[in-house]
């Protein structure tokens, strides 16, 4: 008698089992998220009767992508097997119980990532049947030595990968900001909204077969992500830019605390872009998707981020003689610039180029005619390998770049100016485990001159000036008295020394303007002018200028920053030496407490508090709380009534954590005066009694 056909009546995907071992328990127990090149598990219950080995034969097939072929890898058909070759998709018998077979599936560490269809296929001598099993979501594995993106620490792993929390460094060079960042990536619906992110990319859309089978390669998805996180190529991108200081028709840049809300509006409007991003917006995002993809990222901040859109790595400045800055050329300096680094192999270079690459997804200039930019190795910005793909002269230039200053006198002439600022400062990102600042900037640069940076500089067939060298004697720096506190006046000084044995007679122009971070420039906030300044030889003059509050006040962009130039020229020689300091207004401080005993699953009740430190009352006042594990999206809280100077702002908030662990609680204060004001908390969640 002929033996009945294996019938499957249910299969069990263990999506939480698998969730824990794949490191994706945090995405949700409803969908089976696992790692290419590590093996899952899953539970097989026949109707009727069991497998029988010899007998019964079971194969399996994944699929991925509109279009699935074996050749382009976006298909696998593999049979259950005792000895499973390395490299291919493969099934493994691990226990059988009657009807029940326990099997362990493993994707190759070069698989294409994206969300598969499994379907297994039973045939018993001459009779055949076909099961959909359900569908999985492979991700970039960090954890496997043969994966692209292996990374070999794990509180590394945990930090670039795992971690949904962190800080994006902000500021200036002389005083470095923080903000914290909700990268949220394995909130409700980011993965799904990264998947679609994928497949509406232009690539997908001009050739769907090619573009799935290049999804193995963490290289390909990067450059993807970096285009299609800005939406200058009307290619569905999720942020529009704004730097004009008026985003009334959307969100302020500064406004944002997290990924999450963004990614959710972008799919929420059919997917048209979110109004509006800045750098770290844009960077904060693409590191949200990369680290949902599996790719090891961080957001890194770079001081003094020159943009050469000439590519002769030289800025050139034009000051008149009132030390007023004239606008004369596209190259900017921003006072920062974020962008992306993702750990990767790069077999498609030479060797030498694993590891951190640059990702910058601002839209800037374009890269083979698509508004991204990256993955650019570290290593070859460092060695000035300006030929390594991708994009690498730009970023030279953004960490390298000489800045000249030209005095345009009354009759028209530039002088050059004996001093050059220096770009490419104090580049930062997160710590490792820890909420301190790590710098990097010796991973971009060889030590200012030395030997080895002029031998980087003249292989990039640059000579890199000595223009850093002031007029001999003569030296000037601008000094702040204290911290410059948002509502408050206060001192800048410039301190002048005058190193030789004779008396120098000098003009002393002092000019202080608002400024927004990318170096374009607001009104006056302050002046002085000194026609006859005798330096005589040794002391240090120092000259003052108060800022007023009722100047800067009314002017001060969400950027926080006053732009202040000193221009010191010599009546006998008509040299001239600049001094310049970008001075960052301090917000008041956000204080959070908590309330009750932080474990998961119990309530909590948060309490923010906020001194108004203006001279006038804060009208529209609102409080914006997330947290990725704590409170289940965003909580936005409108305060009915203004909040007078020097009164305080508060409000209670009541949540319950889902998740256990290390967690921030995120606070944005928005007012009409008072704009873009962060704080956070550091809350450790106790796990749920077992």
């Amino acid at each position: 008698m002929p033996l009945a056909e294996l019938v499957l009546e249910t299969c069990d995907l263990q999506c939480e089992h698998n969730g824990r071992e794949h490191r994706t328990a945090e995405m949700g127990s409803q969908q089976l998220v696992v790692r290419r090149g590590q093996p899952f598990t899953i539970t097989l219950n026949f109707a009727g009767r069991g497998y029988e080995e010899g007998v019964d034969k079971l194969s399996f097939n994944v699929e991925t992508g509109p279009c699935p072929i074996e050749t382009s890898g976006t298909r696998s058909h593999f049979t259950l097997t005792d000895c499973p070759e390395e490299g291919t998709w493969n099934a493994v018998l691990q226990q059988q119980d009657g009807a029940v077979l326990c099997v362990s599936l493993c994707s190759p560490s070069s698989a294409r990532v994206g969300r598969y269809h499994l379907t297994l296929e039973t045939s018993t001598e001459n009779q055949g049947s076909s099961f959909h099993l359900g569908d999985f979501v492979l991700l970039f594995n960090a954890w496997h030595p043969e994966d692209a993106v292996y990374l070999q620490e794990e509180d590394e792993r945990r930090e670039y990968v795992l971690s949904q929390q962190g800080l994006v460094y902000m500021g200036s060079r002389d005083y470095i900001t923080s903000i914290p960042w909700n990268f949220g990536q394995f909130e409700d619906e980011i993965l799904a909204i990264c998947l679609e992110m994928l497949d509406i990319n232009p690539k997908f859309l001009r050739d769907q077969n090619l573009d799935c089978s290049r999804r193995n390669d963490p290289v390909y998805i990067g450059r993807v992500v970096s285009a299609m996180v800005n939406c200058n190529d009307e290619d569905h991108g999720v942020l529009l830019g704004r730097w004009d200081n008026h985003y009334e028709d959307g969100m302020s840049p500064m406004a944002w605390i997290g990924s999450v809300d963004i990614l959710k509006r972008w799919r929420s409007l059919g997917c048209q872009p979110v109004k509006y991003g800045q750098c770290w917006v844009f960077a904060a995002v693409a590191c949200t998707v990369m680290r949902c993809l599996g790719v090891p990222s961080r957001v890194v901040t770079n001081y003094n981020s020159a943009h050469d859109t000439n590519g002769n790595l030289v800025i050139d400045r034009y000051l008149s003689e009132a030390g007023v800055e004239e606008r004369r050329s596209r190259d900017m300096i921003w006072n920062f610039h974020c962008w992306v680094e993702c750990w990767m192999t790069r077999p498609d270079l030479a060797p030498g180029y694993d590891g951190w690459q640059a990702l910058d997804p601002t839209p800037q200039e374009k890269s083979e005619g698509v508004y991204c930019c990256g993955p650019a190795p570290v290593k070859a910005i460092k060695e000035g390998d300006l030929q390594v793909q991708y994009d690498i002269p730009f970023v030279f230039a953004e960490v390298n770049a000489d800045v000249v200053y030209w005095i345009i006198q009354s009759d028209g002439e530039q002088k050059k100016s004996t001093h050059s600022s220096v770009v490419g400062k104090n580049i930062s990102t997160k710590s490792v485990g820890k909420d301190s600042r790590e710098d990097i900037t010796h991973t971009y640069k060889y030590p200012e001159g030395s030997e080895k940076e002029r031998e980087v500089f003249s292989k990039a067939e640059h000579e890199k000036s000595s223009l850093g060298e002031q007029d001999e004697g003569l030296h000037m720096r601008i000094k702040l008295s204290e911290g410059a506190n948002n509502g408050s006046d206060f001192d800048v000084f410039a301190v002048i020394s005058n190193d030789t044995d004779t008396e120098r007679e000098c003009r002393l122009r002092l000019c202080a303007r608002t400024a927004s971070y990318n170096g374009e420039l607001g009104p006056q906030c302050g002046s002085k002018g000194l026609p006859n300044l005798t330096l005589h030889a040794d002391p240090h003059p120092s000259v003052p200028l108060r800022i007023l509050y009722e100047q800067y006040g009314p002017n001060l962009t969400q950027d926080n920053m006053i732009k202040v130039v000193a221009l010191l020229t010599e009546y006998e020689s008509g040299d001239s030496v600049v001094a310049i300091r970008d001075i960052y207004i301090q917000n008041p401080e956000i204080k959070i407490r908590i309330l009750g005993e932080p474990m998961q699953e119990r309530k909590l009740v948060a309490e923010i508090t906020l001194v108004n430190p203006l001279r006038e009352p804060l009208n529209n006042c609102t409080f914006v709380v997330e947290g990725a594990g704590l409170t289940e999206g965003q909580r936005i809280e409108e305060l009915e009534d203004p909040v007078e100077p020097q009164a305080e702002a508060k409000f209670r908030m009541e949540f319950v954590p889902r998740q256990a662990g290390l967690r921030k609680l995120m606070v944005d204060f928005e007012s009409d005066k008072l704009t873009g004001v962060k704080g956070y908390r550091n809350v450790i969640i106790a796990p749920l009694p077992k």
